[in-house]
């Protein structure tokens, strides 16, 4: 092959460039090819190494490809020291960056080989010992090892496939709560929604035996009428949260209207202008802040009344204070455990809050300041820690459950030196549970989804979506010691009592409902089952009556009722099979010459009088 011009000047006596034109730019479109040859007369250079083309075991796909084309060998010596010279001539710059390439190219071609050789051998062990797999499961039904290149791609695919979805499920669930990862998922379709929130056996001993009037609660609630459910709400038992539902979350004829930006809902009765809920969110603190059940027990009738007079005229007035003793008011509550409770209570009093706005009338009047002493001077609380909390004797966040659910009146309200101290705390642990067990509903917060359960079944009004149960609170986030722990149940120790007694007559409530309603469900199972039996005894008379009277055409009667005649085939079986049974009594060696066809007739008899009375009842 001859010498572009260019070089064969460069070669030509004397080899020297000019030096207004240097040799790299008089022909800069062949220059880059007399570089290539140059370089490829090297040996072990970038462009050798090009030429020859990928390491064995990668394919000259698209990062294959070589970088130039295949330069012809050089046909003397002469083209060699020529190539050499010229490649002298080259700048450092230039030098060096082809001296890179080189580099970078041999060692992107060893991790490729090495990738390529790595991967391989995976997938011919991943082959192997797949086949190894399926020929042990499948035996002679499956030859991994004879499969073609589909099979294998395939085989591949399902196990990157299940390798990737491995990886997803690590990401979404990573920890072992996961339902999905759960033996009880595929043991049980249809898990209980309400088993134990809190992760506790399912099954219970009881500790007070309680009537079964105690234990059914079933209200019937007239909305239209002049039913009202009152909500007692305790601080930091998770009342905001019910309360919303009430006003939110219940399926009505008339839902409530709440508007964006204010925090009370209006809850009118159908066709009235009258309210059904006494609570925050509907009627607001009309009796005070977080009002106990001695103040709401003597102020709900007369808020209701006030609201209802302002409406009324005089001459009605009277009437309607005679049928106030007609009215049924239904006292709601929420409880929760005294010592989760309490730290909630401070964490919200560190925050700023002091419940000023609470009224505590007690026989028509507030309590003094000295029969209630404040337990700081300044403006609010905020920020005091623990130690001090627990170390003032007029907090009222202690035994704060069991002095809102009882009735203050009968311990003299908030004086102290009206009875002794341990004869009060008894007189208010009995009232509260008495006003506890008598009241129309009580939830627990560390039982949302029970709670949900038994409303709707007291009330017979359904929520729209579920209860959601949060074990993360600001109570949980606090670390005490077992001390701290100690010193608050003993605080709480009326709390703590009542708390129990509430759990144990909630879950009592719950299963006795349950109970309840899977007797109902099997009952009525028994019904459709006794009636799809009166069904086919129908069937069965008509056809038999038919087949015994086949003379008698249905068309030659139009007037007569399709039903009238079931029921006058029915009377005639079984007339005629009380008939043999007696004749059966009566005479045993006529039934003997004639066994096969009483048999029969006996067997369209057995269960006829069970289920007649039922067949019956359905028609």
């Amino acid at each position: 092959m001859a010498l572009p011009a260019c070089a064969a000047r460069a070669l030509g006596p004397p080899l020297q460039p000019e030096r207004r034109a240097p040799a790299r730019t008089t022909c800069p479109r062949r220059h880059s090819r007399v570089e290539a040859e140059l370089a490829a007369s090297r040996p072990g250079s970038v462009a050798a190494s090009v030429l020859a083309g990928p390491p064995r075991g990668v394919s000259r796909g698209f990062n294959s490809q070589p970088l130039l084309d295949e330069p012809p060998k050089a046909s003397s010596s002469l083209a060699g020291a020529a190539r050499t010279s010229l490649f002298a001539l080259l700048p450092r710059s230039r030098r060096r960056r082809m001296h890179d390439l080189r580099r970078r190219w041999d060692l992107g071609s060893l991790c490729r080989a090495l990738l390529t050789r790595g991967l391989a051998a995976l997938g011919h062990s991943l082959k192997h010992v797949l086949g190894a797999i399926f020929s042990k499961i499948f035996g002679p039904l499956a030859s991994v090892g004879n499969m073609d290149e589909k099979s294998n791609k395939l085989l591949l695919a399902l196990v990157m496939l299940f390798l990737f979805a491995v990886i997803v499920l690590q990401y979404v669930c990573p920890g072992t709560e996961c339902q999905l990862l759960r033996l009880q998922a595929f043991s049980s379709p249809m898990p209980d929604p309400y088993r134990s929130e809190d992760e506790s056996s399912a099954r219970f001993v009881p500790r007070y035996n309680f009537s079964r009037g105690d234990l059914l609660r079933k209200v019937d609630f007239d909305i239209k009428g002049d039913d009202l459910i009152v909500f007692l709400h305790i601080q930091k038992t998770g009342g905001t949260t019910f309360g919303r539902h009430l006003v939110r979350n219940i399926q009505l004829e008339q839902p409530c209207e709440c508007r964006v930006g204010q925090k009370k809902c209006t809850c009118h009765r159908p066709g009235k202008r009258e309210t059904w809920l006494f609570s925050r969110f509907s009627t607001g603190w009309s009796c005070g802040l977080h009002a106990d059940w001695t103040e709401l027990t003597s102020c709900v009738p007369a808020v209701v009344d006030g609201k209802r007079d302002a409406r009324l005229r005089p001459s009605r007035w009277r009437i309607f204070q005679i049928l106030d003793a007609a009215r049924n008011f239904h006292y709601i509550t929420i409880l929760r455990d005294p010592v989760s409770r309490y730290l909630s209570e401070w964490r919200h009093v560190q925050r700023g809050a002091t419940w000023k706005a609470s009224l505590h009338v007690c026989d028509g009047r507030p309590p003094t300041s000295e029969e209630l002493p404040s337990c700081y001077t300044g403006d609010d609380w905020s920020g005091c820690p623990l130690k001090e909390f627990m170390d003032c004797p007029y907090n009222l966040a202690n035994n704060r459950q069991v002095r809102m659910l009882s009735d203050l009146t009968l311990v003299g309200c908030y004086n102290l030196s009206v009875m002794p101290e341990k004869q009060r705390n008894k007189v208010l642990l009995e009232s509260a549970k008495s006003n506890l067990k008598h009241m129309a509903f009580f939830g627990l917060t560390e039982f949302q989804r029970k709670t949900q359960y038994l409303f709707e079944k007291t009330f017979n009004m359904n929520f729209i979506s579920p209860f959601t149960q949060y074990n993360t609170t600001r109570a949980s986030s606090v670390e005490i010691n077992e001390e701290i722990q100690k010193r608050i149940e003993g605080l709480n120790f009326l709390d703590m009592e009542l708390y129990s007694y509430a759990k144990d007559l909630f879950l009592q409530r719950y299963q006795f409902m349950r109970q309840k309603e899977h007797q109902e469900a099997r009952q009525k199972r028994q019904e459709q089952r006794k009636f799809l039996k009166g069904r086919f005894l129908q069937t069965h008379f008509q056809s038999q009556g038919q087949s015994q009277n086949p003379s008698q055409n249905p068309s030659q009667n139009p007037n007569l009722n399709a039903n009238q005649n079931v029921t006058q085939n029915l009377i005639q079986n079984l007339t005629q099979n009380s008939s043999q049974n007696s004749s059966h009594k009566e005479n045993r060696e006529s039934q003997k010459q004639s066994a096969g066809q009483e048999q029969s007739d006996g067997n369209t008899s057995n269960g006829t009088n069970d289920y007649i009375g039922s067949v019956e009842k359905w028609r």
